[in-house]
């Protein structure tokens, strides 16, 4: 694949933004996690609006029809295999796109373990559970930051957003692993902000709520769960992957240079409400 180029000139308080400073067109946008769920939706829609969306993920079939689907509908996709828990296997991911493309536009941390994990009480959690979430929801953060960071260091641009969840300032009953995990992230956004501000990459946070996908769960939310959650929230209906995508596009471009260090809930106003 050919090596493209996307120019991003410094914001200029005295300049009107343009049309280009809302648009990802061009940009190399790499979502972890994205062969289905949430991380699909991203990658059809970044890809829709001019992105070349690489889609990484475990099950490397599941990223290729994803791309498959991009390319049906004249986007531009490339499906990577990745298990963001391991350097290694991060690294080559990374070296894999900027081969292809060149650069690293925008890094989206969407691959979390979640749909898989047992509702149980802390003390009955098995530590082996325990550290597989906090390995990929956690440390698969980390180490996707770290992989593309030099990349957006020599470009002076960069867009990483983590994903957290509205379960951290509900302190969900009995997913310990994953909230700590999801609390973590946002941690990690605070300071990676503050390390990467300096050399033009912004780091933030979205905190989606319940959001109804195809993935099928181990302990799948109850109609009666739903609803009751829906009812809580300001804008009263259940949330769809769709929800997400206008503040992550936002963020991505080069309009929201000046914001960073931050986690946005994107719930409906669940978390307001309470």
């Amino acid at each position: 694949m050919t090596e493209q180029s996307v120019t991003h000139a410094p914001m200029d308080s005295g300049v009107p933004l343009s049309a280009r400073d809302f648009s990802v067109d061009g940009q190399v946008v790499l979502i972890t996690g994205a062969a289905q769920g949430i991380g699909r939706e991203l990658a059809r829609q970044f890809a829709a609006a001019g992105a070349i969306a690489v889609v990484a993920d475990l099950n490397i079939d599941k990223a290729e029809s994803v791309v498959g689907e991009i390319e049906a509908a004249g986007g531009t996709g490339l499906a990577v295999r990745v298990d963001v828990g391991d350097k290694a296997s991060v690294d080559a991911m990374v070296a894999t796109v900027v081969e292809s493309y060149g650069h690293v536009d925008v890094l989206i941390n969407n691959a979390s373990i979640f749909a898989t994990i047992d509702k149980r009480p802390f003390d009955q959690i098995p530590l082996t559970q325990w550290e597989a979430v906090l390995r990929v929801n956690v440390t698969g953060t980390y180490l996707c930051v770290c992989a593309v960071a030099q990349a957006m260091r020599d470009a002076n641009f960069g867009r990483i957003i983590n994903i957290s969840s509205d379960t951290v300032p509900r302190g969900t009953v009995n997913y310990l692993h994953y909230v700590t995990s999801k609390s973590a992230v946002i941690g990690m956004t605070n300071s990676l902000a503050r390390e990467l501000g300096p050399h033009g990459i912004t780091v933030n946070c979205i905190r989606p709520g319940m959001v109804a996908t195809e993935v099928e769960r181990t302990v799948n939310p109850t109609v009666e769960l739903r609803e009751r959650a829906a009812s809580l929230q300001c804008i009263p209906r259940g949330m769809m992957p769709t929800d997400l995508v206008g503040i992550l596009m936002f963020l991505a471009t080069p309009a929201a240079a000046f914001i960073t260090g931050q986690t946005i809930a994107c719930d409906g106003g669940y978390t307001h409400s309470s």
